[in-house]
């Protein structure tokens, strides 16, 4: 039992070591060595090996294309990979590493790949699959220009030399770095290619992280040590998370994962921010938040809301410390008061609490706006919504700003509210007051948020000016430039109707 212990206990040491100098490099695992939770490939092909990640044809299995297991966790965009790799089967047999990469089908992406191989050719090559082809040949620097074509502007050795680091049948890593349309490959430490990509047309700027399998002779190929670290984005954009709800109600109420999915499209074209989407709850992604410079929680609250499970607040408080911008859309806006509802006035300023504040169904009418970033371009509207009212304040109100306000009517402040169904004797005793349904907040160092009550109603996203107030805060959080005219966007009703909840809901 001591030599065990003796034999087992550096062992232990050295992989506590190695998870530590991970976690301080900022790298996050994308693989849990057991299982391929996380990840979609076809399990004819793929499977878990000895802890790693595996894709194996043989003469009696052979794929028909080239095929692909999927990060379903997320999206990558700026970022750095390590990810150890070995490939077995002979010269022909041949892998790679997608990223920023599209769905085309089961199993099949198309975008940029690392590129490596059994031969003496292909690794380390930048090469995009179902698209532009070899972009930089190994030992390459190129510039990817309008026309698609890559022009080879320099060297970053000479192609013999770097095969000579690569060792065959046997674990090799490779280091990809994305910032902005920079992309650079490192194999065993040595740079293989540097490439940019000015081909605004065809270039990608995030996506998908896959591994290929590739058809021809059987092989194997095999992943381990997969991690990835979120990087700032680079060339003055700012990156917008949006994080969705599980499905709550009947259909055309809560759809928060439509919503978030209706938002990100309309923010596409602006140039200012990426975003990104994250359904069904809290991201499984670990590195979700890694890099962003706002994000936006639009799904169920109360006592079981997921920003204030576990040590979550903590994690949003170290988010909020480094000034990322944060906002609460509808329900997300109700936690219990005492510590949630103390989190929320450090991050937003406010919160929904029960009992003291009101959900009723009404049709504010709101007819004018602040001087404020948020207010760019909205015009008055009045849309039916299960909009919110009489929010518990932090006591310093001066950096909070009011932007959709409305005096309810007696009958309003008589309910029924919701729920509970009221009515609560001093919100009747409030009657003529102007009432917040939408406000922002800024933070003593320099973040932003803000709380937006409506969102109940899935069709109200067909308003312009409802959606634009939301889009203009998404954009204010982040600290990017909201437009003069605020952010335009236009949905059609087919726009309305993707994504949708399944008609039975959910427990």
């Amino acid at each position: 039992m001591k030599l065990l212990s003796k034999v087992l206990a550096p062992l232990i040491v050295a992989l506590v070591m190695i998870s530590i100098q991970a976690a301080e490099e900022g790298f996050k695992p994308l693989f849990n060595g057991n299982d391929l939770a996380g990840w979609d490939g076809d399990p004819k092909f793929w499977s878990v090996k000895d802890g790693t990640i595996t894709g194996q044809t043989t003469a009696e299995n052979p794929t028909k294309g080239n095929t692909f297991i999927i990060w379903t966790n997320g999206v990558v965009d700026d970022f750095e990979l390590r990810a150890k790799f070995k490939i077995t089967g002979g010269p022909r047999a041949n892998s790679g590493i997608q990223y920023r990469s599209k769905k085309m089908g089961d199993w099949v992406i198309g975008g940029y790949q690392a590129d490596f191989e059994g031969g003496d050719t292909y690794s380390g090559i930048l090469y995009e699959e179902r698209g532009r082809g070899i972009l930089a040949q190994r030992g390459q620097k190129t510039v990817i220009r309008d026309n698609g074509k890559p022009e080879v502007v320099g060297s970053v050795g000479d192609s013999k030399e770097i095969q000579s680091k690569i060792k065959k049948e046997d674990w090799n890593e490779y280091h990809i770095i994305a910032r902005g349309n920079h992309l650079t490959h490192k194999i065993n430490g040595v740079t293989t290619v540097d490439v940019v990509d000015e081909d605004a047309k065809n270039r990608a700027m995030s996506g998908l992280l896959a591994l290929q399998l590739h058809a021809g002779p059987p092989m194997v190929v095999q992943f381990k040590d997969v991690e990835l670290k979120r990087l700032k984005l680079s060339q003055n954009r700012k990156k917008i998370v949006l994080v969705a709800g599980k499905q709550s109600h009947g259909p055309g109420d809560h759809e928060f994962n439509a919503g978030v999915q209706l938002l990100d499209k309309c923010l596409k074209n602006e140039k200012s921010v990426l975003s990104t989407f994250y359904l069904n709850g809290w991201p499984a992604d670990e590195s979700a938040f890694d890099n962003a410079d706002a994000i936006l929680f639009y799904m169920d609250g109360g006592a079981n809301h997921p920003v204030i499970q576990g040590d979550r607040i903590s994690i949003i408080d170290k988010l909020a410390e480094k000034g990322v911008g944060l906002g609460f859309a509808h329900y997300a806006v109700e936690v219990p008061a005492g510590k949630a509802g103390e989190a929320f006035k450090r991050w937003i300023g406010g919160h929904y609490e029960h009992q003291f504040s009101v959900n009723p169904m009404w049709a504010p009418e709101y007819k004018s706006f602040p001087e404020h970033p948020v207010a760019r371009g909205v015009k008055p509207f009045s849309v039916t919504d299960e909009w919110y009212f009489n929010m518990r304040w932090q006591e310093d109100t001066k950096t909070l700003t009011h932007i959709l306000v409305d005096k309810p009517s007696d009958d309003v402040r008589d309910g029924p509210y919701v729920h509970p169904r009221g009515p609560y004797d001093h919100i009747k005793e409030a009657g003529g007051r102007p009432e917040t349904m939408m406000w922002t907040f800024e933070r003593a160092n320099g973040g932003r948020g803000f709380g937006f009550t409506g969102g109940h109603k899935h069709k109200n996203w067909g308003d312009d000016s409802f959606r634009k107030v939301v889009l203009n805060a998404l954009v204010w959080i982040a600290k990017a430039e909201v437009p003069s005219n605020g952010v335009e966007s236009s949905l059609s009703e087919e726009d309305l109707k993707q994504n949708l909840d399944p008609k039975t809901k959910r427990s």
